[in-house]
């Protein structure tokens, strides 16, 4: 029960620093949201997920451990928990890009086992990535243009985005802010 307790609390403190930086200076609207919800299509399980994660100014445990599981390890079934602040940063991404149409994921949570076989294979795989962390995703918006998906993660300043036009892929992160 405590380890339960201490990692709300973790979650709230990641969750409200993201909302306040976000929040306020971005998207003063994000603090007066009552709601926050995605909805994720993991393509390589291909299970779907709609989730209200926020909701009258908490996140919401039971579904922030549903999207633990969909964005875990999809090759070794490893579960971690995701930073609660990439939601919000895929929520704003949402409002910017004016869709409801679900993120098309590729990768989420990726294990120390994971990363190391992907880096062996030359796929340009950070040593320490952020993935490792569960502070990073992979995906594409269905119907959007990447190109324009990229100018409007950038745009929210809200961690690392990377571009992958020949794999039609973005990276988000809610690590330093950076580009490539």
């Amino acid at each position: 029960m405590f380890s339960r307790f201490a990692l709300t609390r973790r979650r709230f403190a990641q969750g409200a620093a993201a909302t306040a930086i976000l929040g306020t200076a971005s998207f003063p609207a994000l603090a007066h949201v009552r709601e926050r919800r995605l909805t994720l299509r993991h393509l390589h399980t291909g299970e779907k997920l709609r989730t209200t994660y926020f909701a009258d100014g908490r996140y919401i445990e039971e579904e922030l451990r549903a999207v633990d599981h969909i964005l875990r390890d999809w090759r070794t079934g490893e579960v971690k928990h995701i930073d609660p602040g990439l939601l919000d940063l895929l929520f704003l991404l949402r409002l910017k890009l004016e869709t409801t149409a679900p993120y098309h994921v590729i990768g989420g949570y990726r294990s120390p086992q994971t990363n190391e076989m992907l880096r062996r294979m030359g796929r340009g795989v950070a040593k320490k990535s952020m993935h490792l962390q569960g502070k990073a995703i992979d995906f594409r918006v269905p119907g959007r243009r990447l190109a324009l998906v990229h100018k409007a993660a950038v745009s929210l300043r809200g961690g690392g985005v990377g571009y992958y036009p020949r794999s039609d892929f973005l990276h988000m992160d809610t690590g330093p802010v950076r580009y490539w």
